[in-house]
């Protein structure tokens, strides 16, 4: 489930509504009394997960603000489509597991490409930049799989493969030898990858990418979860930099987007310049680790 953590700005897990009326209404009755919105409230904001709702329901209001026209409608059921093919069957429990409901995903998906907006806009792309990126670039190829437990099963598959090495014979062997439960009934055909895929085994991307399409690794690739065999679907090759611009600039921002420093220092100044006011006096610091960043970003990686 690593990929849908990482893809949401905070798993919040907690709703908080309130009103700050001098008449507060009732949120639930028990044998024992009523519990007002006020009273839920002034308990709420004295925890980490109250306080985290309201850090987030700003940084939302100001990002929106400043960059709610970048982002669509469609750009969000495009993502959470993609999530939902990624997951298949186990998509509801997955959302289960993170406490969130396809709604809730939603709203996570669009604060996270409104953070991504915030730091295209505060990122100043260099062609030295550029340059370094491009010297472990690969594009996105797809591949397909089999995995098993033993050097010689491999050994076996790959000697099959020597004597028919169609993607449908393969398809075959997958089914027949794979343990890979996920992927052994689809042809072992995995989700396509680049060079900045953090999931996979670096062994197992290192022997991909030198495949062209068609072909197939000719040694059994040892992994982390045993022993594989690679077939290559599709491969676009490297080809020249000034051809893969677009993907390269993709590249860094979301290395920046995963950077706590660039985070860091873009949230402070997006808030700086939100005109925030907290009116709660118990909660006035509540964004000092935001507007008064501890660390800063290298003046070479981002625009002052």
């Amino acid at each position: 489930m690593k990929k849908m953590k990482k893809l949401l700005v905070a798993a919040l897990g907690v709703l908080m509504t309130f009103s700050l009326a001098a008449c507060s209404k009732t949120v639930a009755t028990t044998s024992g009394g009523k519990i007002t919105e006020q009273e839920y409230y002034d308990k709420m904001k004295e925890t980490q997960s109250g306080k985290q709702v309201l850090q987030q329901m700003i940084l939302d209001k100001v990002l929106e603000k400043d960059y709610g026209d970048k982002v669509s409608k469609s750009d969000v059921n495009k993502q959470y489509d993609e999530l939902k093919n990624e997951y298949g069957s186990s998509f509801s429990q997955a959302l289960q597991q993170n406490n969130l409901t396809p709604s809730s995903l939603k709203d996570q998906i669009r604060s996270n490409l409104l953070l991504r907006q915030a730091i295209i806009a505060n990122t100043k792309i260099t062609n030295k930049m550029l340059k370094e990126q491009w010297k472990t670039y690969e594009p996105k190829i797809t591949v397909a799989h089999i995995l098993v437990s033993k050097e010689s099963q491999a050994n076996d598959v790959i000697n099959q493969l020597k004597k028919d090495g169609s993607y449908d014979n393969f398809k075959k062997l997958a089914k027949k030898y794979s343990t890979d439960s996920s992927t052994k009934n689809n042809g072992g055909k995995l989700p396509a990858f680049d060079s900045t895929d953090t999931q996979l085994d670096s062994s197992f991307k290192s022997a991909a990418f030198k495949l062209k399409p068609g072909q197939f690794t000719d040694k059994p690739v040892k992994t982390a979860y045993g022993y594989q065999v690679i077939y290559c679907i599709k491969n676009p090759g490297k080809g020249k930099m000034s051809d893969h611009t677009k993907e390269l600039k993709n590249q860094i921002i979301n290395e920046e987007m995963n950077d706590s420093a660039t985070l860091q220092n873009v949230i402070s100044k997006v808030l700086k310049n939100g005109d925030v006011s907290i009116k709660d006096k118990d909660l006035q610091n509540i964004l000092a680790n935001y507007t008064n960043p501890t660390s800063t970003v290298s003046s070479s990686n981002t625009s002052k």
